[in-house]
């Protein structure tokens, strides 16, 4: 088997949405802390967010409506969650 770029994005896709929903998990099982809790979880969505946004992007078959909504939508949710990253990294605790 020869590993094409595709092939390797796909693979790759997948393993960053498993340590995204991983880091959501995490957020919900282990840390306590409020802000930490918040930014597990701006870190996995924006992880989420980007691997579904390469399967999209990857697919060798025609949009539907739920690509175009990902498309369209998928940037928003990562833009909000990186924002609330950079105002939450300078929390005392």
């Amino acid at each position: 088997m020869i590993l094409s770029p595709i092939l390797l994005a796909f693979y790759a896709s997948w393993a960053v949405t498993g340590l995204g929903v991983a880091l959501w998990i995490w957020s919900w099982v282990r840390v306590k802390d409020p802000i930490g809790r918040l930014r597990f979880q701006d870190c996995g969505v924006v992880l989420v967010f980007a691997a579904v946004l390469t399967r999209i992007i990857i697919q060798d078959r025609q949009m539907t409506v739920f690509d175009w909504a990902m498309i369209l939508l998928g940037p928003l949710f990562i833009a909000a969650a990186l924002w609330r990253l950079w105002r939450t990294q300078s929390v005392k605790r």
